[in-house]
């Protein structure tokens, strides 16, 4: 895929974030790698104008000289930490209702339903508050992302990764309609959780499982 075909999925899935109820405005960021740099949304650009040129060019190991016409988003550092994972192609940060209102609360989704295992472990967990763009808070991310491709941020919003960014505009969605389940399910009793080893039996089932197909 060339460099042009990924700077127009990156606005096609930023735009999207709005349409589909995951932001507005300037909140949130997009990034996708591209070999040894990634490609992510400018900083404090609405979505009404970014375009093509605008995408800022960020190496994902050495200096991080970026390169480009706009700075890259304030959450450039944690973008970059995230893929020095190995394992991560694209980032989703937003600010969607129910995700932000629970990262405002500092409460993790627990295993609440079977979906969390989707994410990686028995739970989506919520990285220590941090001002926005700083070094810390890519720490924070980075810690409670371990071994998940998702979290929540405190006082902030939420975070996915995936493969390609269009599995982690899915995966966007996924964790938006978890955290509407579990605010929903807090307002009427609690949800009843499921154990370590009904969790483990979704992974393992989701391992196999085709989507689109069943």
């Amino acid at each position: 895929m060339t460099e042009k075909e990924l700077r127009i999925k990156i606005i096609n899935c930023y735009k999207t974030l709005e349409v589909r109820g995951l932001g507005q405005g300037t909140s949130g960021n997009v990034s996708v790698r591209n070999g040894d740099v990634m490609l992510i949304t400018p900083s404090a650009v609405p979505l009404q104008v970014i375009k093509e040129e605008m995408i800022s060019v960020v190496p994902i190991n050495g200096p991080a000289d970026f390169k480009g016409p706009m700075r890259p988003s304030t959450e450039w550092r944690f973008h970059r930490a995230l893929y020095q994972r190995g394992d991560v192609g694209a980032v989703v940060h937003f600010h969607s209702p129910y995700a932000t209102a629970l990262a405002m609360t500092r409460q993790p989704i627990p295993a609440s339903h079977y979906s969390v295992a989707a994410f990686g472990g028995a739970s989506v967990e919520v990285a220590d508050y941090a001002c926005y763009g700083t070094a810390a808070l890519a720490q924070n991310v980075v810690k409670a992302m371990e071994k998940r491709v998702a979290c929540l941020i405190a006082n902030h919003g939420a975070l996915v990764v995936a493969e390609t960014i269009e599995a982690a505009l899915a995966r966007a969605e996924m964790l938006e309609a978890l955290a509407k389940y579990q605010a929903i399910s807090l307002q009427i009793g609690g949800p009843v959780l499921l154990s370590d080893a009904e969790i483990q039996e979704t992974m393992q089932a989701n391992a196999s499982y085709k989507f689109g197909v069943d």
